[in-house]
C-alpha cells in the first residue's frame, strides 16, 4: 500500500510540474549577459513565469555585466534555483571599444560581435555535451509569453525562433528579427531576378503582413530567441565566423552554416515576444503581460479562408463585415482581381491579420488548382478553425454568438451547414434542382496538423472545398443557415449560366438540367425568414 501511495504521489507532481517525468524534454535557457538592472530583472521573471509541466528548464548564463547590480541580479536567480543554473564568467577581455546602449541604438563592432559569438558557441557545447534535449538561446532584453516554449515544442522543428518586433531606430517602422535572405532582405527573389523598388517594397509588405498572422514559417534567418534541438546541436550548429563571407553580425553566419548543414530554420509567430531594445520600452512590459494574461484565456482562433476575384460593387464588403464579427483572422485568394477587389479585403478588414496571396493569373477554370491552393496557404498560418466561406455567401446573424460555443467543444471536429441559395433580396429558390437547404455540407472544421498529404476530387469543377479528409471528422449538424446570394440578380445568374456552360459544355462536372434550370422564368422561390 505505501509502494502504491508513492506511485500516485509522484504521478500527481508530475502533473503540476514539480517533478519532472522521465518523457519530459531537458531545455537549456542559455544567454550571454550584460544588461542594465531593470531590463535584466524583466527578463528574469519572465523565465520565471514558464509553466513547466510539459519540460524541464535548467539556465546558464554568461555573466559579462560591467554593473555590479546586474550580476547580484544574476546571483539571486541562481540562489532560488541552485541545481538548474550554472553562472559561467566572461574569459573574454572587454576590447577598446565597450558595448554601449542608447535611446537611438546599440552600438556594435566587429570585435564585440566575436566576443559574443564565442559566448554563445560555449553554451553551446556545454547544452550539447551534457546533453540537453533542447537550447533555448535568448538575449537577455527580451520578455517572453508563458506559452513560448509549449508553443516551439508542438512545432517539431530542430531550430526556431519565437518572433519578436521592433524599432531599430526611434522613428523606424515596427520590424521582425527574422529575414528570408542575405544580410536583412524580408522580400523573397530568385537568384538573378532583378526587382524594381517598387517591387521589393511590395513583397516586403507581402511578408511581414504573413508574419502578423499566428503560424510557423519557413525563413532565411533569425536570432535573439531561438529552440534548437539536440539534432541540430549534434550536426555542428555555432557562431564561428566563415571567413570567406563579410556579412555583418554573428547570427548570419550561424545561419548560412545552419542551411549549408540542411537545416531549416522558422519561425513562430503565436506568441510574439516583447524586446526591450532601449529603457524607453520598459513601461510597455506592463502591458505586454496584460495582454498575455488574456490571451491564455481567449477562445480558439477562427481563420476565414476565401477565393475572391472582382468582388468590387458585389457582396464581398458585406460578407467581410458580418465575418468580422466572429474570425479573429484571414487568409484571402486574390484570383487575377483587375478591379479594387484586394483594397476592398485590406479596408474591411483593417485591424485583423489578414494574409493575402494574389495569383496574377487566374485559376478558376481549374478550381481544384484554386481550391488547392487555398487550403495550402490557410494551414500555413496553422489555425484552430478553419470557415470557408465564398465572396457571395453570409451566416445568419444568430451565428456570431453561436460559433464561440461550437469551436470549444472538443467532441466535434467539424459542423455542417444548409446553404440557401437566393434567388432575390428575400427568397431563395425551392425546388427539384435547387435544394442545397436540404443537405448538410462543412463548412466550419477544426485543423489538426500532421497529415503528410490530401487527396481531392479531381475535378476542374465543382471539386468541394475541402480535402477529401475532412469527411473523416467527427462531425455536428448544425441548425444554423448560410445564406448564398450568388444567384441573386439576373446579370449574375446569366453570366453563371455563360461561364458554367463554357468550362463544362458537356455536364462532366455537373449537370446540364441544373445548368439549363439557371435560366427558368418562373422557379418556385420560398420567403427566407432568419431565426
Amino acid at each position: 500500500m505505501f509502494k502504491k501511495n508513492v506511485l500516485i504521489l509522484v504521478a500527481w507532481l508530475c502533473l503540476i510540474g514539480n517533478v519532472v517525468c522521465a518523457d519530459v524534454p531537458t531545455i537549456l535557457v542559455g544567454s550571454p549577459i550584460r544588461q542594465k538592472p531593470a531590463i535584466l530583472q524583466e527578463f528574469l521573471a519572465s523565465l520565471e513565469r514558464l509553466p513547466q509541466q510539459n519540460y524541464q528548464l535548467h539556465y546558464y548564463f554568461v555573466d559579462d555585466n560591467d554593473n555590479p547590480v546586474s550580476s547580484g541580479l544574476l546571483r539571486v536567480f541562481a540562489d532560488r534555483y541552485p541545481a538548474q543554473c550554472t553562472i559561467a564568467h566572461s574569459d573574454i577581455p572587454d576590447t577598446d571599444t565597450p558595448y554601449h546602449c542608447t535611446e537611438a541604438t546599440h552600438s556594435w563592432n566587429e570585435a564585440l560581435i566575436w566576443k559574443v559569438a564565442g559566448f554563445k558557441n560555449k553554451i553551446i557545447e556545454y547544452a550539447r555535451t551534457a546533453p540537453y534535449d533542447y537550447l533555448f538561446l535568448i538575449d537577455s532584453d527580451i520578455v517572453l509569453h508563458q506559452n513560448t516554449i509549449d508553443q516551439l515544442l508542438v512545432a517539431h522543428k530542430d531550430i526556431i525562433s519565437t518572433i519578436f518586433w521592433t524599432r531599430w531606430q526611434p522613428d523606424a517602422p515596427e520590424l521582425p528579427q527574422v529575414w528570408l535572405s542575405e544580410v536583412y532582405n524580408l522580400y523573397k527573389s530568385e537568384i538573378g531576378e532583378q526587382l524594381t523598388q517598387e517591387e521589393k517594397n511590395k513583397r516586403t509588405q507581402v511578408f511581414l503582413e504573413q508574419l502578423r498572422i499566428p503560424g510557423v514559417y519557413e525563413v532565411g534567418g533569425l536570432g535573439a530567441c531561438t529552440l534548437m534541438s539536440a539534432r541540430a546541436l549534434n550536426v555542428g550548429v555555432n557562431f564561428k565566423r566563415i571567413n570567406n563571407i563579410l556579412f555583418w553580425g554573428e547570427d548570419r553566419h550561424f545561419c548560412i552554416r545552419a542551411h549549408a548543414l540542411g537545416l531549416s530554420m522558422f519561425v513562430d509567430t503565436h506568441y510574439p515576444a516583447y524586446h526591450i531594445y532601449r529603457e524607453s520600452a520598459l513601461p510597455g512590459v506592463a502591458l505586454f503581460k496584460h495582454q498575455c494574461a488574456v490571451s491564455t484565456i481567449t477562445s480558439p482562433r477562427i481563420t476565414l479562408s476565401m477565393i475572391v476575384k472582382n468582388e468590387t460593387g458585389r457582396y464581398l464588403r458585406d460578407v467581410l463585415e458580418s465575418a468580422k464579427s466572429y474570425i479573429t483572422d484571414a487568409v484571402i485568394i486574390d484570383d487575377g482581381s483587375t478591379d479594387d477587389t484586394v483594397n476592398l479585403c485590406k479596408q474591411v478588414l483593417a485591424g485583423i491579420p489578414l494574409y493575402l496571396v494574389e495569383n496574377q493569373e487566374s485559376q478558376f477554370h481549374n478550381e481544384v488548382v484554386l481550391r488547392k491552393q487555398q487550403w495550402n496557404e490557410t494551414i500555413k498560418t496553422n489555425p484552430d478553425w478553419i470557415v470557408t466561406l465564398d465572396a457571395d455567401e453570409i451566416f445568419e446573424g444568430a451565428f456570431a454568438p453561436a460559433v464561440k460555443d461550437l469551436v470549444q467543444d472538443e467532441a466535434v471536429d467539424a459542423y455542417y451547414f444548409r446553404l440557401y441559395d437566393f434567388w432575390d433580396a428575400q427568397q431563395y429558390r425551392d425546388d427539384a434542382l435547387w435544394c442545397a437547404h436540404n443537405y448538410y455540407r462543412p463548412f466550419l472544421i477544426r485543423y489538426r496538423p500532421g497529415a503528410e498529404s490530401y487527396s481531392w476530387r479531381e475535378t476542374a469543377q465543382h471539386c468541394g472545398r475541402y480535402p477529401l479528409e475532412i469527411r473523416d471528422l467527427l462531425y455536428q449538424l448544425s441548425h444554423l443557415r448560410l445564406k448564398h446570394y450568388g444567384w441573386a440578380n439576373a446579370a449574375d445568374r446569366r453570366a453563371k449560366y455563360d461561364r458554367y456552360k463554357r468550362l463544362d459544355p458537356d455536364g462532366a462536372f455537373g449537370s446540364n438540367a441544373h445548368y439549363e434550370s439557371i435560366l427558368d422564368e418562373n422557379p418556385h422561390l420560398t420567403e427566407w425568414v432568419e431565426n
